[in-house]
């Protein structure tokens, strides 16, 4: 699976957000993703599993738990991959960061 068909689905995107601030239990991440999006347990055990896959995710086991974290590798393979189109909005930044000390001098 190509990386932007994984996070092309916005419940994955809510996991790894959820991720990106440490290790969770997949119990967690299923109460979670389950009362946002209205899916069951094993429906979001299969996007852990895309995830993980995939290489977006790590699991380990720890008894009868399972933690899930974000490996960062495709996240970083996709930055990569988004640095030759930077330069659409990078000047669009730098003008808007212009205008803003503008507005401030004048208030």
């Amino acid at each position: 699976m190509h990386a932007f068909d994984i996070l092309g689905d916005p419940v994955r995107r809510r996991i790894l957000e959820l991720l990106a601030d440490g290790e969770l239990p997949a119990g967690s991440i299923a109460a979670a993703i389950g009362a946002e999006f209205g899916i069951s347990q094993p429906a979001v055990s299969q996007h852990l599993r895309v995830l993980r896959d995939n290489g977006f995710a790590t699991v380990t086991i720890d008894g009868t738990r399972r933690l899930y974290a974000v490996d960062p590798g495709p996240l970083r393979e996709i930055d990569t991959w988004l640095d030759r189109y930077r330069k659409f909005w990078i000047n669009r930044f730098d003008a808007l960061e212009t205008e803003i000390r503008r507005g401030r001098r004048q208030s």
